[in-house]
């Protein structure tokens, strides 16, 4: 009995390139199809007929079963070679994409988005896992800065410019399409790269409860977190009795993975590193501020300063160019002057908050231009961010549990980029509410100001061949609007005040994390020393070979 898990370097120069080309392009796909409804939404509540409540289930099959995906793929991993589960999932998303241009029909494109879901939370996984596995210890600052630049770099930046285009000049289907080549040109890298030497292991028999079990909590929280905002959270009976079911089921699945320990769908052995640790609670923080932010700033674009779809993927394409730069310069510190991996967080959290915080003075004659500075220091800072994490959070684990720290630290990113949106979502309507009736309340007939206003736009309209008596009252709608449109303004800046407020408040608790892991990593350590001496060096050889690391 064998697993499939590479650990070996490659020699050729040749097939090295080949295989990382085939994951980059393959976590591209995934990254492409994750945020098909970011822009598209309209459009395809439009050609589907489908009501609000309808299309949130392709967002919520597509977010619940990439999530499934992620914890799934460690076991396929003892079963499978990494590049075969790679080459498979990159197909499915080619396959799955292809079925849904051509069908309008909302049951089917519910089917095809669990399917491109999975593919994506597999690919993800298996194809970090290849990339660590492969290739030496020295090569992964430049190896994770490129698959951090197709997995999350072009879902943030790439992919909304790339669908605005598409939306403007063709159709929603056409970004589904756009899959398929990419899907194919990663499959056929992949395929001319070969298959990468194994190591065997013993292989794990799958466990089904804790999946049905995880199942259920996933699919309960992600409906919660991505709708509880539409229906005024637990005002409404099915989000109370949604989130209470995916607790119980939670701490079911807690419990079980207790029981069976060695044989569970996931290995929470990896917490007892403390690197990985602190980096799966910053990769949590990080989650909320790239999907936060990546919500906030097309959303203000398209809402506020009605930009077209177009014009609003594109504000956040340059972005994209600093998030790349950033991440291949923090490699290059790694690598020549071996600057350890946790120096450049900080830098990464202060430039993200003041980013937010310059977004936060937009006003409703804001342009491009006006937010464009703090966009360019958001990729700055989220690059810098990114890749430190990445190599904290696997650079000291064996090869044998990778796999489940690749697949709990990207379920991590995604559920605190869940809680971040549906927050900041929350938090804009609700603002959007308190700002109106306070405006409103100061916008009275009698306030000379507010007469001077009325009577300037009826004057204007006037000029413009309205009757007075219509143009009275059409001044009043007008002015209605125009407070609206401030409530809405000021409610945004709140949300970005918000994101960089949540650094202030993490950052303490992230340095507090820091330290109590090291205290208690210390405390390991003297008492492992201990115990080795209360053993006897005949007992010690009972211990066994230390696990096998990659490269």
């Amino acid at each position: 009995m064998t697993a499939c898990v590479a650990v070996t370097n490659h020699q050729s120069t040749s097939p090295g390139v080949l295989l990382v080309a085939g994951v980059v392009l393959a976590a591209l796909t995934e990254a492409i199809a994750s945020t098909v409804l970011s822009l598209g939404r309209a459009d395809v509540i439009g050609d589907t007929y489908a009501t609000p409540d309808e299309l949130a289930w392709l967002d919520t099959g597509y977010t619940a079963l990439k999530l499934i995906g992620f914890v799934a793929t460690p076991w396929l991993m003892t079963r499978m070679n990494s590049r075969d589960i790679v080459l498979a999932a990159v197909l499915s998303m080619a396959l799955a994409c292809g079925a849904a241009v051509i069908t309008a029909r909302l049951d089917l494109l519910i089917a095809l988005r669990v399917i491109q879901g999975f593919a994506g939370g597999v690919l993800l996984v298996a194809g970090q896992a290849v990339t660590f596995l492969v290739y030496p210890r020295a090569w992964q600052p430049a190896l994770q800065a490129l698959f951090a630049t197709g997995s999350v770099v072009a879902s943030a930046t790439i992919a909304p410019a790339l669908q605005g285009w598409l939306l403007d000049s063709r159709s929603w289907p056409w970004i589904f399409f756009s899959i398929m080549p990419v899907a194919l040109l990663s499959a056929g890298l992949l395929l001319s790269a070969g298959s990468p030497p194994v190591l065997t292991t013993a292989r794990r028999r799958f466990d089904w409860v804790g999946m049905i079990l995880i199942f259920a909590t996933l699919c309960c929280f992600v409906y919660v977190l991505s709708q509880g905002s539409r229906w005024d959270w637990f005002e409404e009976s099915r989000i109370l009795w949604l989130a209470a079911l995916g607790t119980a089921t939670l701490l079911a699945f807690l419990a079980w993975q207790t029981i069976v320990k060695p044989q569970g769908l996931l290995d929470f052995s990896v917490f007892r590193s403390g690197d990985f640790a602190f980096a799966f609670v910053v990769s949590f923080v990080a989650g909320a501020a790239l999907f936060g932010s990546a919500y906030l700033i097309p959303s203000f674009a398209v809402s506020v300063l009605a930009l077209t779809p177009t014009a609003a993927g594109l504000l956040l394409l340059p972005s994209g160019v600093l998030f790349t730069v950033a991440l291949f310069f923090a490699a290059f510190l790694m690598n020549k002057i071996h600057c350890p991996p946790i120096a450049t967080v900080p830098f990464g959290i202060l430039m993200t908050m003041g980013a937010m915080w310059m977004l936060s003075g937009a006003t409703i004659e804001s342009g491009a231009d006006d937010m464009m500075s703090a966009i360019l220091l958001r990729g700055l800072g989220l690059g810098f961010l990114f890749l430190s994490i990445t190599l904290i959070a696997f650079g000291n684990l064996s090869a044998q549990n990778l796999g489940s720290a690749i697949g709990l630290f990207n379920a991590g990113r995604q559920i605190g980029g869940l809680m971040g949106v549906a927050g900041l979502q929350t938090l804009i309507e609700h603002n959007v509410a308190v700002n109106y009736a306070v405006l409103s309340a100061n916008v009275t007939s009698g306030t000379p100001a507010v007469a001077e206003r009325l009577a300037a736009m009826s004057a204007m309209l006037v000029e413009r061949g309205m009757d007075a008596a219509a143009a009275s009252r059409a001044s009043i709608g007008l002015l209605a609007r125009a407070v609206a449109g401030q409530s809405t303004v000021i409610a945004f800046d709140t949300a970005f005040n918000a994101v960089a407020l949540l650094f202030v408040v993490a950052a303490p608790v992230l340095v507090g994390v820091k330290i109590g892991l090291g205290r208690y990593a210390r405390r390991r350590a003297v008492a492992a020393v201990d115990r080795a001496i209360r053993l006897g060096p005949r007992e010690l050889g009972r211990v066994g070979p230390a696990p096998h690391r990659f490269p």
